[in-house]
């Protein structure tokens, strides 16, 4: 929990992709919190792949 992730899951259009922070894995549901403050709920048998990444680099203009 808390390390930044990148994950893949199948979804009925394809596949969809979220990056952000690792919050919760219970009860076969890993919660991933986007940049932009939205919570991805994301169910494990949908996953495809994850992966831990980097921090994200500093946004532009930030102090």
């Amino acid at each position: 929990m808390g390390t930044r992730i990148t994950t893949r899951r199948r979804d009925p259009g394809g596949f969809r992709d979220a990056v952000g922070i690792l919050e919760a894995w219970d009860d076969g549901i890993l919660k991933v919190r986007k940049r932009d403050g939205t919570l991805v709920e994301i169910p494990e048998e949908s996953l495809v792949a994850a992966r831990v990444v980097p921090a994200a680099p500093p946004r532009p203009g930030a102090s």
